[in-house]
Order: C-alpha cells, then structure tokens, then sequence
C-alpha cells in the first residue's frame, strides 16, 4: 500500500464539519412553514375571501332597504360606516373565527401526520421544539391576517358606502367619528384574546390526535358549547370564566362610562385558555413517537394532558371570577334595567328633539326615569326574558305634566336588550326621520341596550349631567 498524499490529506482536512453540527434558525423554519400554509389553496382562498368579502357584505346591506336589526348595531349600518365592522364582528365571533382558527391551527401538525413526513423534517431541523415553534407561529401569523382583513375589509366597505359618522352607542349617546372608530378598533383587538384559544385549541388537537380529522373540530365545538351556554340562565361568575365571552362583552366598550371590567376578565380568561392549551399540545408533542410511521394520536394521554387541565382551568376560573366579582345570580336586576332604559332614552331623546329641530334640552332638566316590571310584576324581577314591561316618565322645561312612554324589553342573558317602543305613536311609534344621511326609523322607536351584569356602579336614579346638543 501506499501513504496518501499531501494534497490528497489537505483536500480531506478542507472538507466543512458535517451539517448535523449546524442548528437550523427559528426565522427560517419559521418561513419555511408560512411558504407550506400559503401554498394551500384552501389559505390563499381564505386570505382573498377575509379581505374581500366582508366589504362586499356591509357596502350591499347598507344599501338595502332592510337592515339587520337583530344583530348589535345592524339597525345603524346607513347612519355611519363603524356600525358595519361591529356587524361583521358579531357574526364572526359566532361563526368564522372558530371556522378559520379550525381550517389553519386544527391541521398544521395532523397534515404532516397524513402525508408521512415528519422524518423529513427532523432531519433538516433536528429539534422538536424549533419545529413545534415555528409552526405554532406561522399558524398565529395566519390567523391574524384573517382577522385583520375581516376588520379591515368591513370598515373599508362602510366608508367606501356610507361615510364616517357618528354612532349611536349602547346607552344613547352619540360617539364622535373618532371615538367610534377607536372603540371599533379595541372591540377587534379585544376579540384576538379568543380567537387565539380558539387557536390554541386547534393545536393541541392536532397534536393530540394526529392523522384523525378530529382535530379540526375541536375549535367549532368550543365556540358552540360556549354560545350555547351563554344563552342558558347561568350565573355571572360562570359566564365571565367562559373562554368566549370576550366575544360577547365588547360591547361594554360602547356605554359611557365603559362597561371594562367584564371585558378584562373575559380577555384574561381568553389569554390563559390560549396560554395553557398552547403549553399542553407542546408537551404532548415534544413526547410523541416520531419513529412510527403509523402513530395515531397521543390517546389516553390526550385526555390526561389535554382534557384534564382545562377543565381545571375552568373550575380555577369560575372561583376566581366567583371571588372577585360582588355579583351573583344572572347580574339582570330590576334597578339595573330601570336605569339602563333611563339612560338610553333620555340620549335618544335628545337625539329626536335635534332631528325633529326642537328645542334642545339636557338629559338634567328632562330627569328621565323608568319603571320596569317582569312578568306582571308575578315571580322575581331579575333574569333574562321578553317578558319585560317598562313605562319611561321625563319632563318637559316649562311643561307641568311630565311626558310617559310604554316599552316591551327583550333581554338576552348576556345583558343585552332590545326596547320595542309601545305608544304613544308619537313619542316612541314608528315614522321617518330626516336626517343629514337620509330618511331614518325614530330612533325612539326600537334601540339597543345593555344591563351592567356586575355591580360597579351606583345605584340609584339617572343622572346624566349637562351635555351639549347633538350634531
């Protein structure tokens, strides 16, 4: 045998250290993974169909001669452009975004199970926990765009149809173009919290049951167990500790002062479902089997690691919500119904005087107040139900009988409520109203209201103080 040679050792000692040396970067896997979901056609599709569709969806509607009305805020969609996003926002809430959190989180691990290449992928990134993180981000980055165009989609179809203007808001008042526009935008952001547990959800059922469609369920069946409870009688503190109802309780952002600690506790809840769903489908995956080509899902310890905890997490939540919050029952009492309705027509009330060029009068000289009874005053005044009854007295300056209106209430368990005005015509009946946008219904006539379901404020009479007349 012969010794090497030199150049035969110095080409040997050129050759660079094996790849399996080198870590791979969180950014590029991160990448790599958004290249795979934007490769989807059913993605692509989703992404044209959030920023294009609910603007086609608001600027037809605000055209048409019948609006919504049984949705928050459908019955403003032709007075200004920002009732149209919190339209679409009630609708998403229920419907898309656990459609979209299942179509993008519920199949981005289970996908790889189906086609086999999970071998493939440990060896171009040799870590777990590098893959599991760059998909979790990478399905996060989608979501959010889907949401984003879903806000934005239906605010650019408002503007583009009605224009800015001011909003009527949940007690009356009118709200500034600016100000609506900034609590449209919070009630979006605030709707993040839950569509990131949505989004939680559908991983951990990915990860957890592997090749199985299952998984892509599991993100529809939680926002329709939540919306299905929230319409039963439960009690305040079970409704708050639901991971949806950060959906539902944004409306407090429209009542002045802002109804916010329903809204805080309802995003913690959200956050902490997210949090702990997202840790539970990363334990489970850092423990799988990547060696078996015919692994199935985690099985048994899907229920142990998976189930288990959140439903901890729920009794920790309902106690914790319990404990901290003075308000027991449904939170719809009779005090609280009284001074909504008196609220919300004596800013309303205002409203028609300017539209009907009356002469203009403060919510502190008409001193409006309300008697509400359920039920023919028969069983507890409290709870939800179309069962309630409300005669609304105010007074006139200069005036000495002091004016009555009768109005049916339906109020849903979550606080909110519909008055349907019941006489006289004249004050609360239907007729045309012309205003700087067009012909619109009495705003007397029918409105939106909602119950503080927690008792933070004080009880007693309305008393809204001297403010300046509508524009």
């Amino acid at each position: 045998m012969t010794a090497p040679s030199a150049s035969a050792t110095a080409s040997a000692s050129a050759v660079p250290a094996p790849a399996a040396a080198r870590r791979v970067p969180v950014a590029r896997c991160y990448r790599f993974e958004l290249v795979k979901l934007f490769s989807q056609w059913r993605i692509r599709l989703l992404v044209l169909a959030c920023w294009i569709g609910p603007g086609l969806f608001v600027a037809g509607v605000s055209v048409q001669s019948t609006l919504p009305t049984d949705t928050l805020f459908g019955r403003w969609m032709h007075a200004t452009a920002w009732a149209g996003p919190l339209v679409m926002l009630g609708f998403a809430g229920t419907w898309a975004l656990p459609l979209l959190a299942s179509v993008v989180a519920g199949d981005v691990f289970a996908s790889e199970d189906r086609l086999g290449t999970w071998r493939h992928l440990l060896v171009a990134v040799r870590s777990p926990g590098r893959i599991f993180l760059a998909k979790t981000l990478a399905s996060l980055t989608v979501v959010l765009l889907l949401v984003a165009g879903l806000a934005c989609s239906s605010t650019a179809g408002g503007l583009l149809t009605v224009g800015s203007h001011p909003l009527v808001g949940l007690d009356g008042r009118l709200l500034a173009p600016g100000d609506a526009a900034a609590r449209v935008l919070l009630a979006w952001a605030c709707a993040l919290a839950p569509t990131l547990a949505l989004a939680a959800i559908g991983l951990l059922g990915s990860v957890a049951l592997g090749r199985s469609p299952t998984g892509l369920l599991l993100p529809p069946l939680l926002a329709l167990a939540t919306s299905v409870a929230q319409m039963l009688p439960l009690p305040v503190a079970v409704r708050l500790a639901l991971p949806g109802y950060a959906f539902v309780s944004w409306n407090g952002l429209f009542t002045s002062p802002q109804q916010l600690r329903p809204l805080l506790i309802a995003v913690a809840v959200s956050l902490a479902w997210a949090l702990l769903a997202t840790l539970l489908a990363r334990l489970l995956f850092l423990r799988r089997d990547f060696t078996n080509p015919a692994y199935d899902g985690a099985g048994r310890r899907a229920l142990t690691l998976g189930l288990l905890p959140l439903a901890g997490l729920t009794a920790l939540t309902v106690t914790a919500v319990a404990l901290a919050t003075p308000s027991a029952g449904s939170g719809i009492e009779q005090d609280k119904v009284q001074r909504s309705l008196a609220t919300a027509f004596a800013h309303l009330y205002r409203l028609q005087t300017a539209q009907l060029h009356r002469p203009a009068v403060t919510e502190d000289r008409l001193r409006a107040t309300a008697a509400c009874t359920k039920s023919d005053g028969q069983g507890a005044q409290e709870g939800a139900g179309n069962d309630w009854r409300c005669v609304v007295t105010w007074h006139l300056p200069g005036v000495p009988v002091a004016g009555t209106a009768v109005y049916q209430l339906d109020i849903g368990s979550d606080g909110r409520f519909v008055a349907d005005g019941d006489g006289p015509k004249e004050v609360n009946g239907y007729f045309l109203v012309r205003t700087s946008t067009g012909d619109a219904p009495n705003p007397l006539w029918q409105f939106d209201g909602v119950v503080e379901l927690l008792d933070t404020t004080s009880k007693g009479q309305f008393h809204a103080g001297n403010t300046a007349a509508p524009g």
